[in-house]
């Protein structure tokens, strides 16, 4: 059972404004792309990708064991006929960057979180992982340990052409709601704010200054939408995908 400071924390639908980001992250490792390249669409099915991940978040997180397990056995069942989905590098990889994103955007909306707050949601956070088969004991041991490990992989990653197309299609679904086809110049923005600059280089994605002014100014507006909306409206999200899951 997760402590109210984290529940807090992980159940504020702010974070979802990262989601595009740790895709971007997890398909920057080559074997993750051919992999979503060949079992995923995010081309005509955004919204059920964007479902299912955050419902895997949220259940892993969030949840009772017995969510975690249900949702966990999902993915599972899913991978079985991915290339490589069972590696416990890959699944580290995508377990980090889901926790990384959540920390990045949290610290980017409400400030960085005190130390006894952040060090019990990075041990909650590995759950991410091992519920995907992930030896608990390759989860790096402490933050510091992990900012090491995260800077290496920064470091190694190449995006290539699986990448690329992956990203072209998040950002131009063919098929897509209108309220998503509304917010994607927004999402993407802030997606390419969040990203560290080498892998946004490597993406090919253009960033000038006006960019930078323009992605200050939305944080701003993010900011005052969020301190003026109260958490319980904010956190709806994850009611929301932990009742579809229990229904």
């Amino acid at each position: 059972m997760v402590s109210r400071a984290v529940s807090r924390y992980a159940s504020d639908g702010v974070l979802i404004a990262g989601g595009a980001r740790a895709i971007l992250l997890q398909v920057a490792e080559q074997a993750v792309a051919a992999g979503v390249a060949r079992h995923s669409d995010f081309a005509h099915r955004p919204v059920e990708r964007l479902r299912n991940t955050l419902t895997f978040a949220y259940a892993v997180v969030l949840g009772t064991p017995g969510d975690a397990a249900r949702v966990a056995s999902f993915v599972n069942n899913a991978h079985v006929p991915v290339d490589r989905a069972e590696d416990a590098e890959l699944q580290l990889w995508v377990a980090a960057t889901l926790y990384d994103t959540a920390v990045t955007v949290h610290d980017r909306v409400f400030g960085a979180a005190d130390d006894a707050v952040a060090d019990e949601l990075y041990r909650d956070y590995a759950a991410l992982g091992t519920s995907l088969q992930m030896p608990a004991a390759l989860w790096p041991a402490d933050r510091a340990a992990f900012a090491e490990y995260w800077a290496g992989r920064i470091d190694s990653l190449s995006v290539t052409d699986d990448a690329r197309l992956i990203a072209h299609d998040l950002f131009a679904p063919v098929t897509a709601p209108a309220w998503l086809r509304v917010g994607l110049p927004l999402g993407r923005l802030l997606t390419l704010d969040l990203l560290p600059a080498s892998i946004r280089a490597a993406y090919g994605f253009e960033w000038t200054p006006r960019d930078q002014r323009r992605a200050r100014r939305a944080w701003a507006l993010l900011r005052l939408l969020v301190a003026i909306t109260p958490h319980h409206f904010r956190s709806w999200p994850s009611r929301h995908y932990l009742k579809r899951l229990r229904a």
